[in-house]
């Protein structure tokens, strides 16, 4: 008797269990054409000056979040997505930026330098009521690829909090904040002191591995 009803317990609890996943699975948002936004840099940002001005590959950018969705960035509000992958938006917003400064190389075997990225957030921070704040947050390890020498260098993007009510101009601004973040990201990396030391060590080993052997 007493096996019975703790069988029939365990059911009872099955089924409600059952009935929360499905429920929460049907709420799960899903990627539509109104709710997708794209995410670019609205410039490329300028590189800073190089004394030799080597020229860059971004050898890849693997994610490092954690985030098992990391194209949805609001999971309210019945979702807002990305159009790409957080990993394919970063590449491009460097390799945009290093082009435009003609120091992104034509391929990899041509490079001075290979820059291998590992992207830990690329999202939204939830402020107080309807504020959001963006942020990216990556670090780099930048290559000599004849020498072997490597340094790292980390670049983060925050934006300023926005806060609408209507859910088109809550997409307006999610998008607005990525970007500012990205942008922000971008000029923090190409344009901070850690990637001028890292160029200048790492292309001091280049030319010291070029230069020819001294005659006996």
């Amino acid at each position: 008797m007493c096996i019975t009803g703790r069988l029939a317990g365990n059911f009872v609890l099955a089924t409600v269990l059952f009935a929360f996943h499905a429920r929460a699975v049907a709420d799960e948002p899903k990627p539509k054409p109104e709710n997708i936004i794209g995410v670019h840099l609205t410039e490329p940002v300028a590189p800073q000056k190089f004394e030799h001005a080597p020229k860059f590959w971004v050898s890849d950018v693997t994610d490092r979040s954690g985030n098992p969705q990391p194209m949805l960035v609001l999971k309210s509000r019945g979702g807002i997505f990305l159009d790409r992958q957080p990993t394919i938006i970063v590449r491009e917003s460097l390799e945009e930026s290093l082009k435009s400064a003609n120091l992104l190389a034509a391929d990899a075997n041509s490079a001075d330098l290979t820059v291998r990225v590992y992207l830990f957030h690329f999202g939204l921070a939830e402020g107080s009521g309807l504020d959001f704040f963006g942020k990216v947050e990556y670090s780099a390890i930048v290559k000599n690829p004849k020498t072997g020498e490597t340094a790292e260098v980390k670049a983060t993007g925050t934006s300023i909090a926005k806060g609408a009510a209507r859910k088109k101009n809550v997409q307006k601004n999610v998008q607005d904040d990525l970007e500012e973040s990205l942008k922000d990201a971008t000029r923090n990396f190409l344009r901070g002191q850690q990637l001028k030391e890292a160029v200048a060590l790492l292309w001091k080993g280049g030319n010291e591995a070029q230069k020819p052997e001294a005659n006996p």
